[in-house]
């Protein structure tokens, strides 16, 4: 193709530099020269066409090859990203089953513990109940036997005031007072048992109160995923027993 340009511009020289014909616009140039010139014209024409053509072909292919390769490059692109996302894919779904088997276990720790902890607080409040009517009885029975003393003490007070007419009268109100003495002290032991029963089942009521707190406030942290508060923590009844949640 070069050789077409160069014969050309040559072309161009020789009818710039030929002789002007005078009175006309034509000129005089060497014919051999000229021919010569046109056959070298004629010559490259042909050869260069088809390097032309060569380059155009070779162009196509390889732009199917470009083309070809961009399929392949996509179409490994496209797999790499279905096996990138697959793996993903199975990996949360490993994290989701450990995370529920985490979450599963950590309840079921939780559940053991409250279970734990109520038990525990049943068998407290059934010892502290156990205790207190063990002390109810006792008190209820030396008031009982204070009360009998008093009624026989009164009752022998009395008869002997009643063998003596002079002193019946003072007898007989010494006798109902001695009574009346006796009646309100038994009272005042049933009130004493009364209240002192009251007071530890108060105390008891306390201590399960704080328990269930403990549970539903751990129940709570549970849900919130902070963990446990409880756990291992010791407490103490009113008789000094420890109950803890293991």
């Amino acid at each position: 193709m070069y050789r077409v340009f160069e014969a050309l511009d040559e072309l161009v020289q020789k009818l710039e530099q030929a002789y002007g014909v005078p009175m006309t616009s034509n000129c005089m140039v060497p014919r051999n020269e000229m021919l010569g010139l046109l056959d070298d014209l004629r010559n490259a024409i042909p050869g260069d066409l088809d390097d032309a053509q060569d380059v155009l072909d070779k162009q196509d292919e390889i732009l199917r090859g470009a083309q070809d390769r961009a399929d392949i490059l996509v179409g490994d692109a496209e797999e790499d990203a279905r096996r990138i996302l697959s793996d993903a894919h199975s990996e949360s779904e490993s994290m989701l089953s450990d995370a529920q088997a985490r979450a599963t276990e950590l309840v079921t720790g939780a559940e053991d513990e409250s279970n734990m902890m109520v038990t525990q607080a049943q068998n407290v409040a059934e010892m502290t109940v156990n205790n207190a009517q063990r002390e109810a009885d006792s008190i209820i029975d030396a008031g009982n036997q204070d009360y009998e003393r008093s009624v026989e003490k009164g009752r022998a007070e009395q008869e002997r005031l009643i063998s003596e007419s002079e002193v019946m009268r003072r007898a007989d109100e010494e006798a109902h007072r001695l009574v009346d003495e006796a009646t309100a002290e038994s009272n005042r032991l049933r009130a004493e048992c009364d209240d002192y029963v009251d007071s530890k089942l108060a105390e008891f009521e306390e201590t399960l109160q704080s328990v269930l707190r403990t549970v539903s406030s751990d129940r709570s942290a549970l849900r919130r995923g902070a963990g446990a508060s409880g756990a291992g923590r010791v407490r103490r009844g009113s008789y000094g027993d420890d109950y803890s949640a293991m």
